[in-house]
């Protein structure tokens, strides 16, 4: 078990439970996000039973922290070895602050990414993840991570189309990292609904299983994610 120090289940303790499964599968422990977020919905329980939430209802309680505390594992782990390349990684919340609150840096970095709708205004796509070359802060590529692809994939689908639309942004690529727990990427032909918008739609989609999937240029295992960003150009 984790060491806590009371209190309910935090993404602290869910970085503990990382380190565990970092020590015992290495390079591999991303094929087991699953089975750590089932183990971190038992701590939680135990956590919550102490203190309910009103409605007395724990899968709510556990779905809500399961799907934050998970795109922040997803930053925490790409963000090292994606940076060693040269790049700067950000959550993609950050943008979302009045550019008052904002570095001159981050700031730029914002109107790199902001999709102008005309009249109805300039705005940021709704990313958990944002990869910028600090040289010149354009943006590389967001990335989108959720537990099954029903949760935002069609919507990241839709991001990369407005995204094209702009001289400054058409070159960003729109990727989606998950451990696809409903199984929508397994198989590529006949292909579920989600797998044909990935396919089309988006730059590629990382899965976080064991499960044996069918590749694809665009659907591959996670561990190839650090691989095709590597290779992406800096513009200048």
């Amino acid at each position: 078990m984790i060491e806590k120090n009371g209190g309910i289940m935090n993404f602290d303790d869910l970085l503990q439970l990382w380190g565990k499964w970092k020590n015992k599968y290495g390079e591999k422990a991303y094929k087991h996000i699953s089975e750590l977020l089932d183990e971190a919905k038992k701590i939680h329980k135990k956590d919550w039973e102490t203190n309910p939430t009103d409605k007395k209802d724990h899968e709510q309680s556990w779905r809500a922290f399961k799907g934050k505390n998970y795109e922040k594992l997803v930053l925490y782990i790409i963000k090292t070895e994606v940076e060693n390349f040269g790049f700067k990684v950000i959550d993609g919340n950050t943008l979302e602050r009045n550019s008052s609150g904002l570095t001159k840096e981050l700031s730029q970095v914002k109107r790199n990414l902001l999709i102008d709708y005309g009249e109805f205004g300039a705005h940021l796509p709704d990313v958990d993840i944002v990869i910028y070359n600090p040289e010149n802060l354009m943006v590389i590529a967001v990335v989108s991570s959720k537990i099954t692809l029903r949760e935002r994939i069609a919507q990241t689908g839709y991001w990369k189309l407005k995204l094209k639309q702009d001289e400054i942004t058409k070159d960003i690529k729109v990727f989606f990292i998950t451990p696809d727990e409903d199984g929508t990427l397994q198989i590529k032909t006949p292909a579920k609904k989600g797998r044909a918008i990935v396919e089309v739609d988006t730059d590629g989609s990382y899965v976080m299983s064991e499960s044996k999937i069918e590749e694809s240029d665009k659907v591959k295992t996670f561990d190839k994610f650090f691989e095709d960003i590597k290779k992406l150009k800096c513009r200048p």
